[in-house]
């Protein structure tokens, strides 16, 4: 049913753009036989927002993956540099948070660390809505900030790094073995502004999958068994995305033209002095306006690097 809901969507989005190409042309057709400049303007107005849903459009048939229809789960752990590092991984959870929102999608916080003075040392959060990780995939990687820092009393000009890590829910129809033998799990007091059994009772869990080294926490839940489930569930969504970045770095060996996505490279920069610019350092694709692209309008960046993937070329890219 889901799938069925899916090509429904994209038979009436592509319908209604033929429509709506023929009608605003016949418009402008018909305003320029009868010299209303008024009409011609506000059919060419309507042309260039169906362009835009064209390519959204055109994006959106590019999320083909086994898993890009999937919920995702976002880490995000701030680098060194103490207080700084914090509030800019508070800033990248924050931005995020307000891009699934835009798109109508739920976010749910499994785990957090907040810092010692502001922003969180690491948080793990829950995407969930149509195609959320065939977005969000593009976005794993470290992200650096240049700004006047607002905790440093000389207004000295800092920069700071946090990374991000995106990885797909898997259901049950995707089969991982997972040993016993293989988990270290320990459990630990919940850390949070409070509640009746925060700080009281050992109900936060983490795994550690010693063949991998990954390392999975949870305290979303008061009840140590749901927590232990949660994770469960993270630690094979980690596996399996190991999985999938294998297969794609192995596709990416063998064709020339695509650029380096490993992890641990740094994917974009957002300086806020001495000017104002987000740019992306694998497509290239630039904004002069910082503050809209920390609140969460990042549709232009995740539209390049979806496509750079397949070779092809979105309007933002061939502008830049």
């Amino acid at each position: 049913m889901r799938e069925r809901d899916e090509l429904d969507v994209a038979v009436k989005t592509v319908r209604a753009l033929e429509t709506g190409i023929a009608d605003n042309v016949e418009l402008i057709e018909l305003g320029e036989a009868e010299g209303d400049e008024e009409i011609v303007r506000d059919a060419e107005n309507a042309l260039v927002e169906l362009k835009h849903t064209a390519r959204r459009t055109q994006i959106e048939t590019l999320l083909s993956g086994e898993v890009d229809g999937n919920d995702c789960y976002v880490e995000i752990h701030s680098g060194a540099g103490g207080t700084e590092s914090q509030d800019w991984a508070n800033m990248l959870l924050r931005m995020y948070t307000r891009w699934a929102e835009r798109r109508k999608m739920k976010v749910e916080t499994i785990e957090m660390h907040d810092g010692e003075e502001a922003g969180i040392k690491s948080a793990t959060i829950l995407v969930k809505g149509h195609n959320a990780y065939g977005w969000m995939k593009t976005e794993s990687g470290v992200h650096r900030l240049v700004r006047i820092s607002p905790y440093d009393s000389a207004a000295r000009r800092h920069t700071s790094f946090s990374s991000v890590w995106v990885y797909p829910v898997v259901d049950d129809s995707i089969d991982i073995e997972i040993r016993e033998a293989d988990l270290k799990i320990d459990t630990y007091r919940a850390s949070g502004a409070g509640g009746q059994h925060v700080n009281t009772t050992d109900s936060a869990i983490r795994i550690t999958h010693i063949p991998s080294g990954i390392i999975v926490a949870c305290q979303q839940e008061r009840s140590q068994h749901k927590n232990r489930a949660t994770a469960m569930n993270m630690l094979k969504a980690r596996l399996y995305e190991m999985e999938l970045q294998k297969r794609e770095e192995a596709a990416m060996a063998q064709s020339a033209s695509k650029t380096d996505i490993g992890w641990g490279h740094q994917i974009r920069s957002y300086v806020l002095q001495p000017y104002q610019m987000v740019k992306d350092l694998r497509t290239g694709v630039e904004s002069g306006q910082p503050s809209v692209v920390l609140d969460g309008d990042l549709d232009d960046f995740m539209e390049a690097a979806l496509a750079q993937r397949v070779g092809v070329a979105t309007d933002v890219a061939a502008e830049e």
